[in-house]
């Protein structure tokens, strides 16, 4: 059986890792959203239109993220 400190030591670590993993989780979904987002800013400019493709592109990147986010959280 493990001393009391070596159990404690043990929980913290454990809780550091989820703590890394799921921040490391919104920084992709972030990452994401942000790519997507700024590729319809800079088609919308490339082509003339009004904002129609950073719509579409930053709801599929919000999309995308909750899909990668879920897809590692499960």
């Amino acid at each position: 059986m493990l001393p009391l400190d070596e159990k404690k030591q043990q929980e913290l670590r454990k809780g550091s890792r989820n703590w890394i993993k799921y921040s490391g989780m919104a920084f992709q979904m972030i990452g994401i959203i942000l790519i997507l987002t700024l590729a319809g800013v800079y088609l919308d400019r490339w082509l003339g239109w009004t904002p129609v493709a950073t719509v579409i592109l930053s709801l599929t990147g919000v999309v995308a993220g909750l899909y990668t986010a879920l897809k590692d959280f499960l």
